[in-house]
């Protein structure tokens, strides 16, 4: 049976499951896409990430900013995540995470957790983390879309990602 030349999308497997796991545990920003209130547009904006403890993606962000009120009015989101090296920037993997980006009531269970992982990894967020206006969100991941490097495109699932 021939290729379909049509479709750039490869057959996920270990390999690609691995860079992702890979991108996603060393990932400390990354571009945010959210939803702009009243217009539709898209808006983008850097953001500092980490993970939880079952490797799970999550941010700390200010209700504040823009990208926290869009959320706000609409918590559909994706995260690209994945550093350049030298050379061509296109050449390098990234990978875009798709979801609902949800916030964690400050003083739920679950946000000291957060806390303690998100401090492991951005120590210097020790500053801010306690103030009123910054609360944690975890994304809740429905699909991701890796590019490896050149003519290596994949979609992986929330199971393709869990760790095993």
């Amino acid at each position: 049976m021939a290729a379909d030349r049509t479709n750039p999308i490869r057959e996920t497997d270990d390999e690609a499951r691995r860079l992702v796991r890979g991108l996603i545990a060393t990932a400390r920003f990354g571009a945010l896409a959210v939803i702009e209130p009243g217009t539709g547009m898209p808006l983008v904006s850097r953001i500092a990430v980490g993970t939880d403890a079952a490797g799970g993606i999550v941010s700390l962000m200010s209700d504040l900013s823009f990208h926290a009120r869009a959320l706000a009015a609409d918590p559909r989101a994706s995260i690209l995540v994945g550093e350049p090296g030298r050379g061509d920037p296109l050449a390098h993997p990234r990978v875009t995470l798709i979801g609902r980006l949800e916030p964690v009531e400050p003083g739920a269970a679950q946000a000291e957790g957060l806390r303690e992982a998100w401090l492991d990894q951005h120590p210097k967020a020790r500053l801010y983390v306690g103030f009123a206006d910054f609360r944690f969100y975890r994304l809740a991941l429905e699909r991701a879309h890796l590019n490896g490097g050149f003519g290596k495109a994949y979609v992986l699932t929330p199971q393709d990602i869990a760790a095993a």
